[in-house]
């Protein structure tokens, strides 16, 4: 087991690298200038000369890459152009929000998505199973956006039960935190646990046809039992699958999320950085992105083993 997970990590490199290399050449070579915004719409010629020297962009790209690559093995993202503040502090002072919704989001979603799909294969075909069915086409045709403003224009604005954006650090009291988390929590959940309790209810139905569970059905174990204790767990690998392509499609979703609740997170940041074309702070972004979607591909792997000791690399 430590020896495929060294070899895992020793396989990031290569790939990280490649990302690094798409990533710089994609933004330096789409159009736009990050010297003309930051200088505004009366600046001379002469002067954005002078701050793109100043940014190092007049230099030849390869020059600029390998500037980039030797700090970034030194642990130094850079410094973003436009707020002059080191990338690294930026990411801390915005991951907490970005952090928050996507523990929650994960937590309930598996936490209801599991049950559903259990419950809807083991009444399958009845009017149970039906009704989670079109909740899993639903989750997936509205798009995320909708559902944000569907649920503020409700639970905010009619009933006045939540606030309608903003965020609350978790020093500033549990409850203020929380629930300004509820509604972005409902919003990425809408999707993740369609998705997670179709996978669930399909790996089960496949699970129950098979002939150890006719056998334990046979030896007169009731069907709560069967389906809980014998197909559940046989049926856990494509459910742990789904849930970590969950997690890693929780990248874009906080995008469209955060801006619509005004959540000061990763996803707005992305944004911004991305209207400003602030290089530094979109590449330190995407390989932060990166390594975690590399990562999380990692930890589903190690749970392969652990959930089915068939399973060897």
């Amino acid at each position: 087991m430590l020896s495929f997970i060294a070899k895992r990590l020793i396989a990031t490199i290569p790939v990280m690298l490649m990302v690094a290399i798409v990533v710089f050449a994609i933004l330096r070579l789409t159009p736009g200038d990050p010297a003309a915004l930051l200088a505004g719409d009366l600046a001379t010629p002469d002067q954005l000369r002078q701050i793109r020297h100043s940014m190092g962009l007049d230099e030849p790209l390869y020059i600029q890459f390998v500037h980039w690559i030797v700090q970034l093995l030194q642990g130094n993202l850079g410094v973003s152009l436009i707020s002059d503040v080191p990338v690294t502090e930026m990411i801390v002072n915005r991951i907490g929000p970005t952090l928050s919704i996507s523990t929650f989001t994960i937590i309930f979603s598996v936490l209801v998505a599991v049950p559903l799909g259990t419950i809807a294969a083991w009444r399958r075909g009845k009017l149970l199973d039906r009704a989670v069915m079109s909740f899993s086409v639903l989750g997936f045709s509205v798009p995320a956006f909708v559902v944000a403003y569907a649920l503020i224009f409700v639970v905010s604005i009619n009933l006045q039960w939540l606030p309608v954006q903003g965020y609350k650090p978790l020093s500033e009291g549990f409850w203020p935190y929380f629930q300004r988390l509820i509604l972005p929590t409902m919003t990425l959940s809408t999707v993740y646990v369609a998705l997670i309790a179709r996978i669930t209810r399909t790996s089960i139905i496949e699970v129950l046809g098979e002939d150890y569970i006719r056998t334990a059905r046979a030896k007169g174990l009731k069907e709560r039992a069967v389906v809980m204790q014998h197909a559940l767990g046989n049926a856990a690998v494509p459910i742990i699958t789904i849930i970590g392509i969950g997690v890693s499609m929780l990248i874009g979703g906080v995008v469209v999320t955060e801006s619509v609740f005004n959540l000061p997170g990763l996803g707005r940041l992305v944004v911004e950085a991305v209207l400003a074309r602030d290089y530094p702070v979109i590449q330190g972004l995407i390989l932060l992105f990166s390594f975690v979607y590399i990562l999380i591909n990692l930890v589903v792997d190690i749970l392969y083993c652990v959930v089915d000791p068939r399973i060897r690399y």
